[in-house]
């Protein structure tokens, strides 16, 4: 594995808990998945369809996420919705991840340390 490939699995492993918190946070309003797609990689969250879709099924069953159908326009769109059980996960989350961030921003950097 050259070192580019071994980079992006780190990054995709660091990140792939932080999708799960931005979405339950960012559907407290109510979004269909190509939109809170296009929210996520606005917002710095760089995620992809074939990532995003099944865990908002997932979200879903585990009554993390609720969901409804509007076929108000021609292409009808599933609107999901972070549940009062999502918001609590999300609040729990985001406490984690504070002091997780906390206690790494007061480890030495990498750079501070000099090969022998």
């Amino acid at each position: 594995m050259s070192e580019t490939e071994a980079l992006e699995t780190h990054l995709q492993e660091l990140r792939r808990g932080t999708v799960v918190l931005a979405c339950l946070r960012l559907l407290v309003e109510p979004g269909y998945g190509y939109g809170l797609l296009e929210q996520l990689q606005s917002r710095g969250f760089d995620t992809d369809a074939n990532t995003l879709y099944p865990l908002l099924r997932r979200l879903e069953t585990q009554g993390h996420l609720t969901s409804a159908w509007n076929t108000d326009e021609a292409r009808p769109r599933k609107f999901y919705r972070t549940s009062p059980e999502g918001r609590r996960l999300a609040q729990a989350l985001t406490t984690d991840f504070t002091a997780i961030a906390t206690a790494i921003a007061g480890l030495p950097e990498a750079s501070d340390h000099q090969e022998n």
